[in-house]
């Protein structure tokens, strides 16, 4: 069981994410606490949610031993670059067919939204080309607002901190090395503030046949 995993969502090993991901492990490890790495790139599923959420989709092996990592984690960090104002298509069918409805949240009678995966922090390590206050104030951050809202926070993971790297466009060696350091140096730190073992609430890793509801 390790104490945090870490979502590599770029599906270029050589990407700046890759090797941020790497970066952020080693600053982890040396604070003392067990990674997890898992590149979304070298698993085999299919993102496609088939049938949207109208019927069960039986999870590919790597998918199911995904959701058992991310049960056993007190810490999930994701690493991401902003394409198109968004995620990469493999880190966003990776969370359409991992974070099942009844596994990662559920809606209570009064249909409200109740995430399954509370008791784990978590961290987004978002890159991109464009400068943070053109993300920010021009496109209104639709990334880091899917991620950390939508997602993450959407399932009971929190807090979620943030890390923006970039611009990368154009950037030298000498400053992808200060960011590595930066995220290395992050780990560290995170390492000595995760949540208690005791605070967090398994998630057993079943699905159900069908949904409570029908769904967009």
């Amino acid at each position: 069981m390790a104490d945090v995993l870490i979502i590599d969502g770029h599906p270029d090993p050589g990407s700046l994410c890759a090797a941020l991901a790497v970066s952020h492990a080693e600053g982890l490890r040396e604070g003392g606490v067990s990674v997890e790495r898992l590149a979304l790139r070298e698993l085999a599923f299919d993102p496609i949610l088939r049938v949207g959420y109208h019927a069960q989709q039986p999870l590919e092996p790597d998918l199911q031993r995904a959701q058992q990592l991310i049960a056993e984690a007190r810490r999930i960090v994701v690493v991401v670059p902003v394409w198109w104002g968004s995620m990469p298509a493999l880190l966003k069918g990776f969370f359409d067919r991992t974070l099942e409805r009844g596994w990662a949240f559920r809606y209570l009678p009064n249909g409200m939204p109740e995430g399954l995966l509370a008791g784990r922090s978590a961290r987004v390590i978002v890159t991109s080309d464009s400068p943070t206050w053109y993300l920010r104030f021009i496109q209104g951050d639709p990334t880091v607002r899917s991620l950390v809202r939508s997602t993450l926070k959407f399932c009971g993971l929190k807090p979620v901190d943030l890390t923006r790297i970039g611009p990368v466009h154009k950037s030298s060696p000498e400053q992808r090395q200060r960011w590595l350091e930066l995220v290395k140096a992050q780990g560290r730190a995170d390492a000595g503030r995760l949540p208690a073992a005791t605070a967090v609430r398994p998630a057993t890793p079943t699905r159900p046949a069908s949904p409570a509801a029908p769904a967009p």
